[in-house]
Protein backbone atom coordinates (compact mmCIF):
# COMPACT_ATOMS: atom_id res chain seq x y z
CA UNK A 1 0.00 0.00 0.00
CA UNK A 2 2.87 2.38 0.76
CA UNK A 3 4.10 2.01 -2.83
CA UNK A 4 0.83 3.09 -4.48
CA UNK A 5 1.90 6.79 -4.70
CA UNK A 6 5.20 5.70 -6.25
CA UNK A 7 3.32 3.61 -8.81
CA UNK A 8 1.36 6.71 -9.80
CA UNK A 9 4.67 8.57 -10.15
CA UNK A 10 5.92 5.88 -12.52
CA UNK A 11 2.70 6.24 -14.54
CA UNK A 12 3.53 9.94 -14.80
CA UNK A 13 6.94 8.95 -16.20
CA UNK A 14 5.28 6.44 -18.55
CA UNK A 15 3.04 9.15 -20.04
CA UNK A 16 6.05 11.45 -20.38
CA UNK A 17 7.88 8.77 -22.37
CA UNK A 18 4.84 8.28 -24.61
CA UNK A 19 4.77 12.03 -25.25
CA UNK A 20 8.42 11.93 -26.34
CA UNK A 21 7.74 9.00 -28.69
CA UNK A 22 4.94 10.76 -30.55
CA UNK A 23 6.88 14.03 -30.68
CA UNK A 24 9.84 12.34 -32.33
CA UNK A 25 7.57 10.63 -34.84
CA UNK A 26 6.18 13.98 -35.98
CA UNK A 27 8.75 14.73 -38.66
CA UNK A 28 8.48 17.70 -40.97
CA UNK A 29 7.56 16.89 -44.54
CA UNK A 30 7.13 18.79 -47.78
CA UNK A 31 3.69 18.68 -49.34
CA UNK A 32 2.55 20.05 -52.70
CA UNK A 33 -0.86 21.66 -53.09
CA UNK A 34 -3.08 21.26 -56.13
CA UNK A 35 -1.72 24.58 -57.41
CA UNK A 36 1.82 23.22 -57.31
CA UNK A 37 2.83 25.26 -54.24
CA UNK A 38 5.17 23.56 -51.76
CA UNK A 39 4.26 23.85 -48.09
CA UNK A 40 5.61 22.49 -44.82
CA UNK A 41 3.57 20.08 -42.77
CA UNK A 42 4.04 18.53 -39.35
CA UNK A 43 1.85 15.42 -38.90
CA UNK A 44 -0.74 15.71 -36.17
CA UNK A 45 0.68 13.00 -33.88
CA UNK A 46 2.10 15.83 -31.81
CA UNK A 47 -1.48 16.41 -30.61
CA UNK A 48 -1.07 13.18 -28.67
CA UNK A 49 1.99 14.60 -26.92
CA UNK A 50 -0.20 17.36 -25.48
CA UNK A 51 -2.64 14.73 -24.26
CA UNK A 52 0.06 12.59 -22.64
CA UNK A 53 1.63 15.59 -20.88
CA UNK A 54 -1.81 16.56 -19.55
CA UNK A 55 -2.37 13.01 -18.31
CA UNK A 56 1.07 13.06 -16.68
CA UNK A 57 0.06 16.26 -14.85
CA UNK A 58 -3.16 14.66 -13.59
CA UNK A 59 -1.27 11.62 -12.32
CA UNK A 60 1.41 13.90 -10.82
CA UNK A 61 -1.29 15.62 -8.78
CA UNK A 62 -2.74 12.34 -7.54
CA UNK A 63 0.57 10.79 -6.49
CA UNK A 64 1.16 13.65 -4.04
CA UNK A 65 -2.47 13.59 -2.93
CA UNK A 66 -2.34 9.84 -2.28
CA UNK A 67 0.99 10.12 -0.48
CA UNK A 68 -0.51 12.64 1.96
CA UNK A 69 -3.80 10.73 2.26
CA UNK A 70 -2.08 7.42 2.99
CA UNK A 71 0.70 8.99 5.05
CA UNK A 72 3.12 7.36 2.62
CA UNK A 73 5.43 10.28 1.88
CA UNK A 74 9.06 9.24 1.67
CA UNK A 75 12.46 10.50 0.55
CA UNK A 76 12.44 7.98 -2.27
CA UNK A 77 9.02 9.16 -3.43
CA UNK A 78 10.25 12.76 -3.52
CA UNK A 79 13.27 11.84 -5.64
CA UNK A 80 11.22 9.60 -7.91
CA UNK A 81 8.65 12.35 -8.44
CA UNK A 82 11.33 14.81 -9.52
CA UNK A 83 12.91 12.30 -11.92
CA UNK A 84 9.53 11.69 -13.54
CA UNK A 85 8.80 15.43 -13.74
CA UNK A 86 12.08 16.10 -15.57
CA UNK A 87 10.94 13.77 -18.35
CA UNK A 88 7.23 14.66 -18.50
CA UNK A 89 7.47 18.42 -17.93
CA UNK A 90 11.03 19.14 -19.01
CA UNK A 91 12.23 16.86 -21.81
CA UNK A 92 8.86 16.36 -23.55
CA UNK A 93 7.95 20.10 -23.64
CA UNK A 94 11.50 20.89 -24.75
CA UNK A 95 11.07 18.56 -27.71
CA UNK A 96 7.74 20.18 -28.60
CA UNK A 97 9.58 23.49 -28.88
CA UNK A 98 12.35 21.70 -30.81
CA UNK A 99 9.78 20.58 -33.39
CA UNK A 100 8.28 24.06 -33.64
CA UNK A 101 11.77 25.42 -34.20
CA UNK A 102 12.31 22.83 -36.96
CA UNK A 103 9.13 23.99 -38.63
CA UNK A 104 10.06 27.66 -38.20
CA UNK A 105 13.58 27.25 -39.57
CA UNK A 106 12.46 25.00 -42.45
CA UNK A 107 10.03 27.71 -43.53
CA UNK A 108 12.88 30.11 -44.25
CA UNK A 109 14.95 30.29 -47.43
CA UNK A 110 17.34 27.30 -47.49
CA UNK A 111 15.84 26.35 -44.14
CA UNK A 112 16.00 22.62 -44.79
CA UNK A 113 19.79 22.95 -45.00
CA UNK A 114 20.11 25.10 -41.88
CA UNK A 115 22.45 24.06 -39.08
CA UNK A 116 21.01 22.06 -36.19
CA UNK A 117 22.52 24.73 -33.93
CA UNK A 118 19.38 26.82 -34.57
CA UNK A 119 17.34 24.10 -32.84
CA UNK A 120 19.53 23.35 -29.82
CA UNK A 121 18.27 26.27 -27.64
CA UNK A 122 15.09 24.22 -27.13
CA UNK A 123 17.14 21.88 -24.94
CA UNK A 124 17.73 24.64 -22.40
CA UNK A 125 14.20 24.03 -21.13
CA UNK A 126 14.79 20.46 -19.84
CA UNK A 127 18.11 21.61 -18.37
CA UNK A 128 16.35 24.39 -16.45
CA UNK A 129 13.66 21.92 -15.32
CA UNK A 130 16.32 19.55 -13.95
CA UNK A 131 18.02 22.44 -12.12
CA UNK A 132 14.73 23.65 -10.66
CA UNK A 133 13.77 20.18 -9.41
CA UNK A 134 17.19 19.51 -7.89
CA UNK A 135 16.94 22.83 -6.03
CA UNK A 136 13.43 21.90 -4.89
CA UNK A 137 14.61 18.56 -3.48
CA UNK A 138 17.24 20.29 -1.36
CA UNK A 139 14.82 22.87 0.06
CA UNK A 140 12.57 21.67 2.87
CA UNK A 141 10.53 24.87 2.99
CA UNK A 142 8.74 24.64 -0.38
CA UNK A 143 5.43 23.18 0.75
CA UNK A 144 2.75 25.87 0.42
CA UNK A 145 4.84 28.06 -1.86
CA UNK A 146 7.60 27.48 -4.41
CA UNK A 147 10.78 29.26 -5.35
CA UNK A 148 10.45 29.57 -9.09
CA UNK A 149 7.63 28.35 -11.31
CA UNK A 150 6.99 24.60 -10.86
CA UNK A 151 7.86 22.41 -13.85
CA UNK A 152 4.32 20.96 -14.30
CA UNK A 153 2.97 24.49 -14.88
CA UNK A 154 5.61 25.10 -17.56
CA UNK A 155 4.99 21.67 -19.08
CA UNK A 156 1.24 22.26 -19.38
CA UNK A 157 1.82 25.70 -20.89
CA UNK A 158 4.08 24.30 -23.62
CA UNK A 159 1.71 21.37 -24.18
CA UNK A 160 -1.05 23.84 -25.03
CA UNK A 161 0.92 25.39 -27.90
CA UNK A 162 0.36 22.61 -30.48
CA UNK A 163 -3.36 22.62 -29.71
CA UNK A 164 -3.61 26.40 -30.09
CA UNK A 165 -1.60 26.27 -33.33
CA UNK A 166 -3.56 23.54 -35.07
CA UNK A 167 -6.98 24.67 -33.91
CA UNK A 168 -6.49 28.20 -35.22
CA UNK A 169 -6.98 29.16 -38.85
CA UNK A 170 -5.82 32.75 -38.36
CA UNK A 171 -2.77 33.66 -40.45
CA UNK A 172 -1.53 35.89 -37.64
CA UNK A 173 -1.40 32.96 -35.21
CA UNK A 174 0.47 30.85 -37.77
CA UNK A 175 3.02 33.59 -38.35
CA UNK A 176 3.57 34.04 -34.62
CA UNK A 177 4.03 30.33 -33.95
CA UNK A 178 6.39 29.91 -36.89
CA UNK A 179 8.80 32.62 -35.79
CA UNK A 180 11.98 31.12 -34.36
CA UNK A 181 12.73 34.27 -32.37
CA UNK A 182 9.47 33.81 -30.47
CA UNK A 183 10.57 30.33 -29.43
CA UNK A 184 13.99 31.52 -28.31
CA UNK A 185 12.25 34.13 -26.15
CA UNK A 186 9.83 31.51 -24.77
CA UNK A 187 12.70 29.15 -23.87
CA UNK A 188 14.68 31.88 -22.12
CA UNK A 189 11.67 33.24 -20.23
CA UNK A 190 10.35 29.88 -19.05
CA UNK A 191 13.83 28.63 -18.12
CA UNK A 192 14.45 31.76 -16.08
CA UNK A 193 11.06 31.49 -14.35
CA UNK A 194 11.88 27.92 -13.28
CA UNK A 195 15.36 28.58 -11.89
CA UNK A 196 14.54 31.95 -10.31
CA UNK A 197 13.65 32.50 -6.67
CA UNK A 198 10.34 34.22 -7.47
CA UNK A 199 7.82 33.10 -4.81
CA UNK A 200 5.04 31.15 -6.52
CA UNK A 201 2.01 29.84 -4.68
CA UNK A 202 1.41 26.13 -4.39
CA UNK A 203 -2.07 24.90 -5.22
CA UNK A 204 -2.22 22.82 -2.05
CA UNK A 205 -5.03 23.87 0.29
CA UNK A 206 -4.53 23.95 4.07
CA UNK A 207 -8.30 24.39 4.29
CA UNK A 208 -10.98 25.39 1.81
CA UNK A 209 -11.93 28.79 3.22
CA UNK A 210 -11.83 31.76 0.85
CA UNK A 211 -10.10 33.93 3.44
CA UNK A 212 -7.02 31.70 3.67
CA UNK A 213 -6.97 30.72 -0.02
CA UNK A 214 -8.29 33.78 -1.83
CA UNK A 215 -5.63 33.78 -4.58
CA UNK A 216 -6.12 30.07 -5.25
CA UNK A 217 -9.89 30.32 -5.49
CA UNK A 218 -9.60 33.39 -7.72
CA UNK A 219 -7.26 31.42 -10.00
CA UNK A 220 -9.68 28.47 -10.15
CA UNK A 221 -12.66 30.69 -11.00
CA UNK A 222 -10.66 32.69 -13.51
CA UNK A 223 -9.42 29.50 -15.17
CA UNK A 224 -12.98 28.23 -15.62
CA UNK A 225 -14.09 31.51 -17.21
CA UNK A 226 -11.05 31.64 -19.52
CA UNK A 227 -11.50 28.03 -20.67
CA UNK A 228 -15.15 28.71 -21.52
CA UNK A 229 -14.20 31.82 -23.48
CA UNK A 230 -10.96 30.76 -25.20
CA UNK A 231 -10.78 26.94 -24.95
CA UNK A 232 -7.17 25.82 -25.62
CA UNK A 233 -5.96 29.41 -25.95
CA UNK A 234 -6.91 29.96 -22.30
CA UNK A 235 -3.84 28.12 -20.99
CA UNK A 236 -1.29 30.93 -21.55
CA UNK A 237 -3.68 33.40 -19.90
CA UNK A 238 -4.12 31.07 -16.92
CA UNK A 239 -0.34 30.72 -16.66
CA UNK A 240 0.08 34.51 -16.61
CA UNK A 241 -2.70 34.83 -14.02
CA UNK A 242 -0.93 32.21 -11.88
CA UNK A 243 2.26 34.28 -11.88
CA UNK A 244 0.47 37.57 -11.18
CA UNK A 245 -1.65 36.14 -8.36
CA UNK A 246 1.47 34.61 -6.81
CA UNK A 247 3.15 38.02 -6.84
CA UNK A 248 -0.01 39.52 -5.31
CA UNK A 249 0.17 36.97 -2.52
CA UNK A 250 3.85 37.79 -1.96
CA UNK A 251 3.13 41.51 -1.69
CA UNK A 252 0.24 40.82 0.66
Amino acid sequence: MKQIPNIFTLINLFFGCLAIIVILQSGIELITTGEGIQMMNMPEQIFMASLFIALAAVVDFFDGFLARLMNASSAMGKQLDSLADVVSFGVAPGLIIYQFLRLSVAREADGLDASVAWLLPALLLPCAAAWRLAKFNLDENQTYHFKGVPTPAVGLLVASFPLIFWHSSAATVTDIFLNKWLWYAVVLLLSWLMVSDIPIMSLKFKDYSFKNNSSKWILVLLAIVLVVLFKWAAVPFIFIAYILLSLRLKNK
